[in-house]
């Protein structure tokens, strides 16, 4: 039976990773209607505040199979998606596609840490995003032997992986959990002003006996951070 926290009886977050690519021909539309486009989006966007956190990234010049993500959290799938309807309604969103949406719920982790990292969010049970420049977004799989270990091995192994995560307090993490709900079983995102300490981290990383039993953590994707106007500027148009 899987490893699940009872006195976690609170809603829990559904968190959205929307992947957008604009098809090319919207470049050479004429610039007011890209700009009418781009604007309605932005409104569309707005209208729910309150509902929903809406994060904008990002990724022109850096992917070429997605522009901008938006990070959505909310509590119900429902406005995950009346939200992307509306957005793909919109003078915009008719030349967009969505290559890739990661789907996941968050919750306290299975695994304890006695290490105390403030900036992390392993044994928090909500994703709050915060005030980093780059996201660092990838779906993540672990082989089925992972889970038939005991799961005292299993904590032992996770101590190593916490472990060298704590020596980058300039990184933070952000876990969700999929199974059930999209193909892989979390996403990991990482916050941090210094993509450097990042590449240090995930090299270090890859030395963890935890990371024997990865069996799946790519597409990796490399956003930047910006004001919903400002992302949508990136387009080129």
């Amino acid at each position: 039976m899987a490893e699940t926290n009872p006195a976690e009886n609170a809603p829990r977050q559904f968190v959205n990773y929307a992947f957008f690519k604009v098809d090319p021909a919207w470049r050479r539309l004429p610039e007011g209607e890209r700009q009418a486009g781009k604007e309605e989006f932005a409104k569309v966007a707005e209208e729910y505040r309150g509902r929903a956190v809406v994060v904008p990234f990002s990724l022109v010049g850096i992917r070429g199979d997605a522009d901008i993500l938006l990070w959505r959290i909310a509590y119900d799938l429902e406005t995950l998606q009346e939200m992307t309807s509306k957005l793909l309604a919109t003078g915009l969103g008719k030349w967009l596609t969505v290559p890739y949406s990661y789907l996941g719920q968050a919750k306290t982790s299975v695994y304890e840490d006695e290490f105390i990292h403030p900036s992390q969010e392993e044994k928090r049970s909500r994703v709050r995003p915060g005030e980093y420049k780059y996201l660092f977004v990838y779906p993540f799989v672990k082989t089925r032997e992972w889970f038939l270990l005991p799961k005292e091995t299993k904590q032992e192994a996770m101590r190593g992986h916490i472990r060298v995560g704590h020596e980058y307090p300039s990184v933070k993490l952000n876990t969700i959990y999929s199974f059930g709900l999209d193909d892989q079983e979390w996403v990991v995102a990482f916050e941090s002003n210094r993509p450097s300490d990042f590449v240090d981290l995930v090299m270090e990383l890859r030395e963890t006996e935890a990371s024997r039993y990865t069996q799946r953590d790519t597409p990796i994707f490399t956003c930047v951070r910006g004001d919903l106007r400002h992302v949508l500027g990136t387009l080129g148009g």
